[in-house]
Protein backbone atom coordinates (compact mmCIF):
# COMPACT_ATOMS: atom_id res chain seq x y z
CA UNK A 1 0.00 0.00 0.00
CA UNK A 2 1.14 3.45 -1.17
CA UNK A 3 -0.39 6.27 0.88
CA UNK A 4 0.25 10.14 -0.45
CA UNK A 5 0.46 12.99 2.27
CA UNK A 6 0.94 16.68 1.70
CA UNK A 7 4.64 17.92 3.08
CA UNK A 8 2.43 21.40 4.58
CA UNK A 9 1.45 22.37 8.50
CA UNK A 10 -1.81 21.60 7.81
CA UNK A 11 -1.22 17.76 7.89
CA UNK A 12 0.49 17.76 11.34
CA UNK A 13 -2.65 16.74 12.91
CA UNK A 14 -3.06 13.80 10.57
CA UNK A 15 0.21 12.62 10.37
CA UNK A 16 2.00 13.58 13.15
CA UNK A 17 1.51 10.65 15.39
CA UNK A 18 2.61 8.50 12.68
CA UNK A 19 5.53 10.05 12.12
CA UNK A 20 6.29 10.04 15.89
CA UNK A 21 5.52 6.17 15.84
CA UNK A 22 2.40 6.27 17.85
CA UNK A 23 0.03 5.11 15.80
CA UNK A 24 0.95 2.38 13.13
CA UNK A 25 0.70 2.91 9.57
CA UNK A 26 0.61 -0.44 7.65
CA UNK A 27 1.51 1.29 4.05
CA UNK A 28 4.32 3.51 2.25
CA UNK A 29 4.21 7.27 3.21
CA UNK A 30 4.79 9.27 -0.25
CA UNK A 31 5.23 12.88 -0.32
CA UNK A 32 4.50 15.52 -2.53
CA UNK A 33 2.35 18.73 -3.10
CA UNK A 34 -1.61 18.66 -3.75
CA UNK A 35 -0.83 18.30 -7.46
CA UNK A 36 1.70 15.92 -7.35
CA UNK A 37 -0.83 13.44 -5.35
CA UNK A 38 -3.71 14.29 -7.73
CA UNK A 39 -1.31 13.01 -10.64
CA UNK A 40 0.14 10.15 -8.47
CA UNK A 41 -3.40 8.75 -7.32
CA UNK A 42 -5.06 9.40 -10.44
CA UNK A 43 -2.43 7.68 -12.32
CA UNK A 44 -2.83 4.37 -9.93
CA UNK A 45 0.99 5.52 -7.92
CA UNK A 46 -0.66 5.66 -4.80
CA UNK A 47 -3.49 3.44 -3.26
CA UNK A 48 -4.86 5.88 -1.13
CA UNK A 49 -4.37 9.87 -0.55
CA UNK A 50 -5.13 13.28 0.36
CA UNK A 51 -5.99 14.83 -3.03
CA UNK A 52 -7.42 18.17 -4.35
CA UNK A 53 -11.22 18.66 -3.93
CA UNK A 54 -11.77 19.24 -7.55
CA UNK A 55 -9.53 16.13 -8.12
CA UNK A 56 -12.20 14.71 -6.72
CA UNK A 57 -15.00 16.22 -8.53
CA UNK A 58 -12.91 15.39 -11.75
CA UNK A 59 -12.26 11.89 -11.52
CA UNK A 60 -14.58 11.02 -8.84
CA UNK A 61 -15.29 7.59 -10.74
CA UNK A 62 -11.81 6.36 -10.27
CA UNK A 63 -12.25 7.04 -6.19
CA UNK A 64 -13.90 6.62 -2.97
CA UNK A 65 -14.04 8.80 -0.18
CA UNK A 66 -12.76 8.31 2.83
CA UNK A 67 -15.33 8.98 5.51
CA UNK A 68 -15.03 11.83 8.39
CA UNK A 69 -11.64 12.96 7.20
CA UNK A 70 -11.27 16.17 5.10
CA UNK A 71 -8.95 19.58 5.53
CA UNK A 72 -11.95 21.96 5.45
CA UNK A 73 -12.87 25.61 7.43
CA UNK A 74 -15.67 27.36 8.59
CA UNK A 75 -14.28 31.16 8.12
CA UNK A 76 -10.96 31.89 7.99
CA UNK A 77 -8.21 29.08 6.65
CA UNK A 78 -4.87 31.43 7.01
CA UNK A 79 -3.02 29.38 4.89
CA UNK A 80 -4.74 29.75 1.46
CA UNK A 81 -4.62 33.56 0.52
CA UNK A 82 -4.51 36.24 -2.29
CA UNK A 83 -2.32 39.15 -1.35
CA UNK A 84 -2.39 42.00 -3.49
CA UNK A 85 -0.94 45.74 -4.02
CA UNK A 86 -4.94 47.05 -4.27
CA UNK A 87 -8.27 46.01 -4.00
CA UNK A 88 -9.27 42.56 -5.25
CA UNK A 89 -12.16 44.47 -7.55
CA UNK A 90 -9.60 46.67 -8.85
CA UNK A 91 -7.22 43.84 -10.44
CA UNK A 92 -8.75 43.27 -13.92
CA UNK A 93 -5.98 43.29 -16.46
CA UNK A 94 -3.56 43.04 -13.97
CA UNK A 95 -0.89 39.84 -13.35
CA UNK A 96 -2.44 37.38 -10.80
CA UNK A 97 0.37 34.76 -10.20
CA UNK A 98 -1.20 31.75 -9.08
CA UNK A 99 -0.07 28.61 -7.37
CA UNK A 100 0.07 25.84 -9.88
CA UNK A 101 -0.21 23.21 -7.24
CA UNK A 102 -3.35 23.63 -5.91
CA UNK A 103 -6.18 23.31 -7.88
CA UNK A 104 -8.67 23.43 -5.15
CA UNK A 105 -7.80 26.95 -4.62
CA UNK A 106 -7.30 28.31 -8.18
CA UNK A 107 -10.96 27.23 -8.88
CA UNK A 108 -12.62 28.67 -5.98
CA UNK A 109 -10.26 31.70 -6.62
CA UNK A 110 -11.69 32.33 -10.30
CA UNK A 111 -15.41 31.33 -8.73
CA UNK A 112 -14.39 34.43 -6.27
CA UNK A 113 -13.28 36.77 -9.46
CA UNK A 114 -16.26 36.10 -11.70
CA UNK A 115 -19.10 36.32 -8.93
CA UNK A 116 -17.92 38.39 -5.77
CA UNK A 117 -15.33 40.72 -6.62
CA UNK A 118 -16.60 41.09 -10.80
CA UNK A 119 -12.91 41.57 -11.89
CA UNK A 120 -10.48 39.66 -14.61
CA UNK A 121 -7.22 39.76 -13.86
CA UNK A 122 -4.54 37.44 -15.83
CA UNK A 123 -3.90 34.55 -14.24
CA UNK A 124 -0.08 32.91 -14.56
CA UNK A 125 1.04 30.12 -13.27
CA UNK A 126 3.40 30.36 -10.23
CA UNK A 127 4.89 28.62 -7.13
CA UNK A 128 2.75 27.83 -4.40
CA UNK A 129 5.78 28.21 -1.63
CA UNK A 130 7.90 30.74 -3.42
CA UNK A 131 11.69 30.46 -2.79
CA UNK A 132 11.55 33.58 -1.28
CA UNK A 133 8.69 35.71 -0.17
CA UNK A 134 10.51 39.23 -0.36
CA UNK A 135 10.95 38.64 -4.20
CA UNK A 136 7.50 38.47 -4.89
CA UNK A 137 6.45 41.24 -7.80
CA UNK A 138 3.16 40.91 -9.47
CA UNK A 139 0.40 43.10 -7.98
CA UNK A 140 -1.26 40.23 -6.88
CA UNK A 141 -0.13 36.45 -5.99
CA UNK A 142 -2.34 33.21 -4.26
CA UNK A 143 -0.32 31.56 -1.79
CA UNK A 144 -0.95 28.07 -0.17
CA UNK A 145 0.38 26.20 2.31
CA UNK A 146 3.25 27.26 4.67
CA UNK A 147 4.62 30.14 2.88
CA UNK A 148 1.36 31.99 3.46
CA UNK A 149 1.62 31.53 6.90
CA UNK A 150 4.74 32.92 6.78
CA UNK A 151 3.33 35.61 4.12
CA UNK A 152 1.16 36.82 6.21
CA UNK A 153 2.89 37.18 9.13
CA UNK A 154 5.38 39.21 7.10
CA UNK A 155 2.49 41.45 6.35
CA UNK A 156 1.20 41.77 9.78
CA UNK A 157 4.69 43.26 10.73
CA UNK A 158 4.96 45.56 7.79
CA UNK A 159 7.52 43.35 6.18
CA UNK A 160 5.38 42.93 2.69
CA UNK A 161 4.97 45.47 -0.24
CA UNK A 162 0.63 44.00 -0.15
CA UNK A 163 -1.77 45.93 1.45
CA UNK A 164 -4.01 44.12 1.06
CA UNK A 165 -4.94 40.04 1.90
CA UNK A 166 -7.98 37.67 1.31
CA UNK A 167 -8.59 34.25 3.29
CA UNK A 168 -10.02 32.63 0.44
CA UNK A 169 -11.59 30.21 3.05
CA UNK A 170 -13.11 33.46 4.93
CA UNK A 171 -14.75 34.75 1.36
CA UNK A 172 -16.15 31.78 0.82
CA UNK A 173 -18.11 31.64 3.96
CA UNK A 174 -18.86 35.32 4.06
CA UNK A 175 -20.26 34.23 0.28
CA UNK A 176 -22.00 31.32 0.72
CA UNK A 177 -22.99 30.58 4.35
CA UNK A 178 -21.31 27.32 4.31
CA UNK A 179 -18.07 25.47 5.76
CA UNK A 180 -15.28 25.08 2.81
CA UNK A 181 -13.57 21.29 2.15
CA UNK A 182 -9.85 22.07 0.65
CA UNK A 183 -9.07 18.84 0.44
CA UNK A 184 -10.41 14.94 1.07
CA UNK A 185 -8.55 11.96 1.14
CA UNK A 186 -9.69 9.29 -1.66
CA UNK A 187 -8.95 5.33 -1.95
CA UNK A 188 -8.69 4.24 -5.44
CA UNK A 189 -11.64 2.39 -6.37
CA UNK A 190 -9.38 -0.97 -7.09
CA UNK A 191 -7.51 -1.15 -3.97
CA UNK A 192 -9.11 -3.78 -2.00
CA UNK A 193 -11.16 -2.59 0.50
CA UNK A 194 -9.77 -3.96 3.52
CA UNK A 195 -6.49 -2.47 2.70
CA UNK A 196 -8.46 0.73 2.82
CA UNK A 197 -10.13 0.07 6.04
CA UNK A 198 -7.30 -0.06 7.49
CA UNK A 199 -5.38 2.74 6.26
CA UNK A 200 -8.13 4.84 7.59
CA UNK A 201 -8.96 3.54 10.92
CA UNK A 202 -4.97 4.32 11.15
CA UNK A 203 -5.35 8.20 10.41
CA UNK A 204 -8.28 8.17 12.24
CA UNK A 205 -6.29 7.30 14.73
CA UNK A 206 -3.98 9.75 14.10
CA UNK A 207 -6.06 12.51 13.83
CA UNK A 208 -7.41 11.68 17.16
CA UNK A 209 -4.02 12.02 18.98
CA UNK A 210 -3.03 15.30 16.66
CA UNK A 211 -5.97 17.04 18.16
CA UNK A 212 -5.61 15.99 21.21
CA UNK A 213 -1.63 17.31 20.63
CA UNK A 214 -2.41 20.39 18.74
CA UNK A 215 -0.03 22.57 21.25
CA UNK A 216 2.97 19.82 20.29
CA UNK A 217 2.06 20.29 16.76
CA UNK A 218 2.14 23.93 17.24
CA UNK A 219 5.77 24.20 18.17
CA UNK A 220 6.66 21.72 15.20
CA UNK A 221 5.15 24.34 12.85
CA UNK A 222 6.73 27.23 14.48
CA UNK A 223 10.65 25.53 13.81
CA UNK A 224 9.16 24.57 10.60
CA UNK A 225 7.97 27.68 9.49
CA UNK A 226 9.39 30.61 11.85
CA UNK A 227 5.45 31.93 12.33
CA UNK A 228 4.99 32.29 16.42
CA UNK A 229 3.85 29.51 18.18
CA UNK A 230 0.52 31.22 18.76
CA UNK A 231 -0.34 31.89 15.62
CA UNK A 232 0.67 28.09 14.23
CA UNK A 233 -1.57 26.72 17.37
CA UNK A 234 -4.71 29.48 16.26
CA UNK A 235 -4.07 28.43 12.90
CA UNK A 236 -4.39 24.22 13.66
CA UNK A 237 -6.55 24.91 15.52
CA UNK A 238 -9.18 27.04 13.10
CA UNK A 239 -8.71 23.78 10.63
CA UNK A 240 -11.40 21.34 10.56
CA UNK A 241 -10.37 17.45 9.76
CA UNK A 242 -13.89 15.93 9.77
CA UNK A 243 -16.34 15.38 7.14
CA UNK A 244 -19.66 15.73 8.62
CA UNK A 245 -23.06 17.20 6.88
CA UNK A 246 -22.15 20.76 7.25
CA UNK A 247 -19.35 19.93 5.36
CA UNK A 248 -20.53 17.93 2.78
CA UNK A 249 -22.80 20.63 2.38
CA UNK A 250 -20.26 23.08 1.54
CA UNK A 251 -18.58 20.78 -0.54
CA UNK A 252 -21.14 20.09 -2.91
CA UNK A 253 -22.11 23.44 -3.78
CA UNK A 254 -18.61 24.04 -4.51
CA UNK A 255 -19.05 21.31 -6.89
CA UNK A 256 -22.47 22.56 -7.71
CA UNK A 257 -21.21 26.04 -8.57
CA UNK A 258 -18.08 24.99 -10.32
CA UNK A 259 -20.70 23.24 -12.92
CA UNK A 260 -22.84 25.89 -13.19
CA UNK A 261 -19.53 28.11 -14.79
CA UNK A 262 -18.80 24.95 -16.87
CA UNK A 263 -15.41 24.72 -15.20
CA UNK A 264 -16.00 20.74 -13.80
CA UNK A 265 -18.26 18.02 -13.98
CA UNK A 266 -19.23 16.36 -10.82
CA UNK A 267 -21.02 12.84 -11.00
CA UNK A 268 -21.43 12.57 -7.08
CA UNK A 269 -20.11 11.63 -3.95
CA UNK A 270 -19.39 8.20 -3.30
CA UNK A 271 -17.70 6.79 0.41
CA UNK A 272 -15.22 3.63 0.80
CA UNK A 273 -17.91 1.14 2.31
CA UNK A 274 -17.68 0.04 5.78
CA UNK A 275 -16.25 -3.18 7.05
Amino acid sequence: MRVGRIPYVNCYPVYGAIDRGIVRLDAELVTGVPTELNRATASGALDVSVVSAVEYARASGQYLLLPDLAISCDGPVRSVMLFSTRPAEELSGERLVVARSSMTSVALLELLFAHVWHAQPEFVPGDAEPADLRALDAPAHLVIGDAALMLRAAMHAGATRYTHAYDLGEAWREWTGLPFVFAVWVARRETPVDHALRVHASLIEARTWGLANLGQLAAQAHQATGVPVDECRAYLGGLDYGLGLSHLGGLTEFFRRLEADGRVLSSGLAFLPAA
